[in-house]
C-alpha cells in the first residue's frame, strides 16, 4: 500500500464498515430523563460520554466486525500511541491502523488534537507504507438521554488539509478539517512525512522564540 489509489480504497472500505457497525449499534441509552432533570449540561459536549462509548465500539468491532468485512482488530500493548486500533479488511492483505475520535454532530469547528507529532514521524519511520486513518464519529445528544452515533467520516492522516503542531501543547499535531473529506489535500505518505517535519520544524522554532523572549523579559526586571 501508500499510494493515494489505494489509501482511497481502503478509506471507502473502512468508512463502510464502520458506518455498518455504528447502524447495527444504533442509540446508547445513558440514562432515563427522571435521573438528568436538567439534561445533559455540559456532558453533551461528547468527552464526558465518550470514554464509554469508544470501549463500546471496539467491542462491538471485535464481536461483530466479521459482518462487515472485518478479519480481525488487535489492540496496541499500550493505551498511549498514534491509534486505537489495528484491523484488517476482507480483500485487502495489510493492515489498517485506525485512530478512533468523536464529534458533536453539527458542533463547532475548532482545532484539534490529533496524535503526538513525534509519534507520527515514529510510526511511519518504522514503514512509510503503513495506512493510518482518523476515524470521527459524529453523536448526537437526544432528549431521553440517548447518545446516537450518527455518521463516521474516515481520514487518511497523510490527507488532512491542514498540519499544525502545538508548539506549548506536548508537540500535538492538531487539525481542524479531519472532520472534512471533502477538503483533503490527497498525499503520499512521504509527502505527509515531509510536510510534518516541516510543521514539527516550525512548532520548534516558536518555542525557542517564546522561551528567548521569556528570558530577556527576566533579565530585563532584573536591571
Amino acid at each position: 500500500m501508500g499510494d493515494v489509489k489505494n489509501t482511497e480504497q481502503v478509506r471507502s472500505r473502512l468508512e463502510f464498515a464502520l458506518r455498518s457497525l455504528i447502524k447495527k449499534i444504533d442509540n446508547v441509552q445513558i440514562g432515563r430523563p427522571e435521573q438528568f432533570p436538567f439534561g445533559w449540561r455540559s456532558a453533551g459536549k461528547g468527552r464526558s460520554v465518550w470514554r464509554i462509548l469508544e470501549e463500546l465500539i471496539t467491542q462491538n468491532l471485535q464481536a461483530f466486525g466479521n459482518e462487515f468485512g472485518i478479519t480481525s482488530i488487535k489492540m496496541p500493548n499500550g493505551e498511549v500511541g498514534v491509534y486505537d486500533f489495528e484491523i484488517r479488511l476482507d480483500g485487502f492483505s495489510t493492515p489498517m491502523f485506525v485512530n478512533i475520535k468523536s464529534a458533536v454532530e453539527g458542533g463547532r469547528t475548532n482545532k484539534d488534537d490529533i496524535s503526538k507529532a513525534l509519534g507520527l514521524l515514529k510510526f511511519y519511520e518504522e514503514d512509510i507504507n503503513r495506512e493510518l486513518f482518523v476515524a470521527t464519529i459524529l453523536l448526537r445528544f437526544n432528549n431521553d438521554m440517548s447518545v446516537s452515533l450518527v455518521d463516521v467520516i474516515v481520514m487518511p492522516t497523510a490527507w488532512l488539509p491542514d498540519l499544525y503542531v502545538n508548539p506549548s501543547n506536548n508537540g500535538n499535531l492538531q487539525s481542524s478539517q479531519y472532520k472534512k473529506i471533502e477538503n483533503a489535500i490527497v498525499r503520499t505518505n512521504v509527502d505527509f512525512f515531509h510536510a510534518l517535519r516541516i510543521a514539527i520544524d516550525t512548532a520548534n522554532i516558536k518555542k525557542s522564540n517564546k522561551l528567548l523572549g521569556e528570558d530577556l523579559r527576566k533579565r530585563s526586571s532584573i536591571f
